[in-house]
């Protein structure tokens, strides 16, 4: 007789848009070639901000409001694995849980979206541009004060419709995003780095899971790409020591600079993007912790403080 072999579970739980599904799905395919020995299910779960789509998200809790309910999910034991669009994901750690794998990050670039314009340059003046980021809205104000900044919520396609049909001359989204649901065809422009330096996490997945759950973060760390996820810690590292529980237009960009070495650069731009405190280095790739420090002072040094305590204040 044939002993029935019972294959572990791993469920992941994520936001029920196109673009989590994908990245979900995404993950799990990797899991699945991974570790043949273990079933995967998808788990969807909506967050605060599936369920108020209208107002701004620092009303309904920031970046939190699309992982509160996930990361829940995973200490109630609903979910094994979360995955996450990492610059959602706050840089406070909720202590029970762990990033435990960030894969082989995307492009990190913004990207324009200006059917009748084509291009960030060609905007006429007084252009009405849709952002639902407040880091975009201050570089666009700080390269081109004339633009009128209009703040749109809603998925993906919602917001790209917007400039499609004509609402507004141009909606600035993440380009990552696009490419994960095959609409990369729609973009006119990409907004790139080192002139428009991306969100911290942008383009990068995160994926969480109980910080106790030896068997799920030993099978997670075969999903592992060692660039992307020093990437990113240098990147997280350096919010959190500027945040301080507030919503920031902090602008960040890390990434591979040679044979062991990583480097940061980074721009924090007042409410109205006039004023812009920008600082760079380089580290060794062992240590993106001590790296995001570095940045950090380097902005304090220049000013930063004041413009974080404008947008406490607020």
């Amino acid at each position: 007789m044939v002993e029935q072999v019972v294959k572990r579970i791993l469920r992941i739980g994520t936001r029920g848009s196109k673009l989590a599904l994908w990245q979900a799905e995404h993950v799990a395919s990797l899991l699945r070639a991974g570790a043949p020995e273990i079933d995967v299910e998808i788990v969807q779960i909506r967050t605060s901000g599936d369920i108020d789509r209208t107002s701004p998200l620092a009303a309904i809790g920031g970046t939190g409001a699309f992982t509160k309910e996930i990361e829940r999910a995973l200490l109630d034991r609903t979910a094994d694995v979360a995955v996450h669009s990492l610059k959602d994901l706050p840089t406070f750690v909720v202590p029970e849980l762990t990033l435990a794998a960030v894969p082989v990050r995307e492009d990190v670039a913004d990207a324009l979206v200006a059917p009748r314009h084509r291009s960030f340059k060609a905007l006429p003046q007084g252009a009405r541009i849709g952002t639902s980021s407040l880091r975009r809205s201050a570089i666009l104000q700080h390269k081109r004060p004339d633009l009128r900044i209009e703040p749109i919520r809603g998925n993906v396609e919602t917001r790209l419709k917007l400039a499609l049909d004509g609402k507004l001359d141009a909606v600035v989204l993440a380009y990552a995003g696009l490419s994960r649901l095959g609409l990369a065809r729609f973009v006119d422009e990409k907004l790139e780095p080192p002139e428009f330096l991306p969100a911290v996490g942008q383009g990068a997945l995160g994926i969480e899971c109980r910080a106790d759950d030896e068997a799920t973060k030993a099978i997670l760390s075969q999903l592992i790409d060692r660039s992307s996820f020093d990437s990113v810690i240098a990147e997280r590292r350096l919010l959190a020591e500027l945040e301080g529980g507030c919503l920031i237009p902090l602008a960040a960009w890390g990434r591979r600079a040679g044979e062991g070495v990583l480097a940061l650069d980074a721009a924090l731009y007042s409410r109205d993007g006039r004023e812009r405190i920008a600082a760079s280095a380089e580290g060794p790739t062992a240590d993106p912790d001590a790296l995001g420090l570095r940045v950090a002072q380097s902005l304090r040094e220049r000013g930063a403080e004041s413009i974080v305590k404008a947008w406490r204040d607020v």
